[in-house]
């Protein structure tokens, strides 16, 4: 989405800025662990070793991430259209249970690789088509996609508590879950890719939807920059006016859009269900679809931005369980102050430094310039 700054380098608008918006957070996230009287330093090494210093953290840092990624994907591709995507709970809720039908049905007939990309399918047609009333309804009707997300998010829950209480669940079983998948239904693990590096996981679930969702991070990059349709999409973005002067179909690049950003928060159900319950369960989505709105801002709406992004919040839902576990005064409802602060400072007042910044450059540019003027004139 445009933003009403002056321009400035790739490099100061990508990375400057979001460094800076997450430094400021642990700062004050610093000071949040001071005051229950622990110490920011041992909570931030404890932080860091916990998501990435031994094999099993990086795997559980890896495995959330994956998670992040999706998520982050489905609402940076809304972004660019001007839309505010936030469904993505409610269209991950409903893309696990195109990939529950998938392994049910087949888990028993086929390996887990052809079961696979029939579950991929089945994960994005049923994402794309829960995220498809509200883009409808925006278009043609003007119903604003923000409200009509939040509620599909809890129509989409109860819808969930229903299927699995009432169609889906084993006869004589007292929990709300699906039965457990059998070999065909069940995704490998990377152990093998961390093993390269001497690292053993252990028991983290990191799977191969890691892999399916940096191939979705190509494609949309490939997507939006490289195709008519993601050009149609940016511009609509950018001004809906010179859109439809350019004899863009407002309408039809809106469901279009919205298609695949559900599509993508769909498949996002792939490394919960498939990778790691192999059942369907209830809150597996566990707020990622909220995660993933953060993971778009910090990451500018680029997937090259939106993976580290994914990694980073990874850290912070490993690594904080780590100081939860090593340093009791820290408790799980600490390190989710913590993580609203990455939040806070990524999402919402992700502009607070962008001013004084654009005042910088501009100040150095016309430095330069009068520079090369005074040389000129000698």
């Amino acid at each position: 989405m445009s933003v009403p700054y002056a321009k400035l380098p790739l490099w100061v608008e990508y990375g400057l800025i979001p460094l800076i918006n997450l430094v400021v957070a642990f700062l004050v996230a610093g000071l949040v662990v001071l005051i229950v009287g622990e110490s920011p330093i041992k909570a931030a090494t404890l932080l860091v070793q916990g998501a990435f210093g031994y094999g099993e953290g990086l795997g559980f840092t890896l495995y959330y991430a994956t998670n992040f990624i999706f998520t982050g994907l489905a609402v940076a591709v809304a972004f660019h259209c001007g839309l505010f995507n936030i469904g993505g709970e409610g269209q991950a809720y409903i893309g696990g249970l195109g990939v529950a039908f998938a392994c049910l049905a087949l888990d028993g007939i086929f390996p887990w690789f052809l079961t696979f990309p029939v579950a991929v399918l089945a994960a994005a047609m049923f994402g794309a088509a829960w995220a498809f009333i509200p883009g409808y309804l925006q278009a043609k009707r003007g119903s604003h996609v923000v409200i009509t997300t939040i509620m599909f998010n809890f129509i989409a829950s109860s819808l969930m508590v229903y299927m699995l209480v009432e169609v889906v669940k084993p006869l004589g079983s007292m929990a709300p879950q699906t039965r457990t998948f059998l070999e065909g239904g069940q995704l490998p693990r990377l152990d093998w890719l961390l093993s390269i590096f001497g690292l053993d996981i252990g028991g983290a679930p990191f799977n191969l939807s890691f892999i399916l969702a940096l191939v979705a991070a190509f494609l949309v990059w490939l997507l939006i920059w490289r195709t008519r349709l993601g050009y149609e999409i940016r511009t609509m973005g950018a001004s809906p006016t010179a859109a439809r002067y350019a004899g863009i179909k407002e309408a039809r690049i809106i469901i279009i859009t919205m298609l695949i950003s559900g599509a993508l928060a769909g498949m996002m159900a792939l490394n919960p269900i498939m990778g790691d319950q192999h059942r369907l369960q209830l809150d597996f989505v566990t707020g990622a679809g909220f995660v993933g709105i953060a993971v778009a801002l910090m990451g500018r709406s680029h997937p090259v931005g939106i993976i580290p992004a994914a990694i980073l919040f990874g850290m912070l839902y490993q690594g904080g369980a780590e100081i939860a576990f090593e340093m009791p005064q820290i408790s799980r409802d600490m390190i989710t102050i913590i993580q609203g602060l990455v939040i806070l400072f990524a999402g919402a007042l992700e502009h607070m430094f962008r001013p004084a910044i654009t005042t910088f450059f501009a100040t150095l540019g016309g430095a330069g310039k009068q520079s090369e003027a005074t040389a000129a004139g000698e």
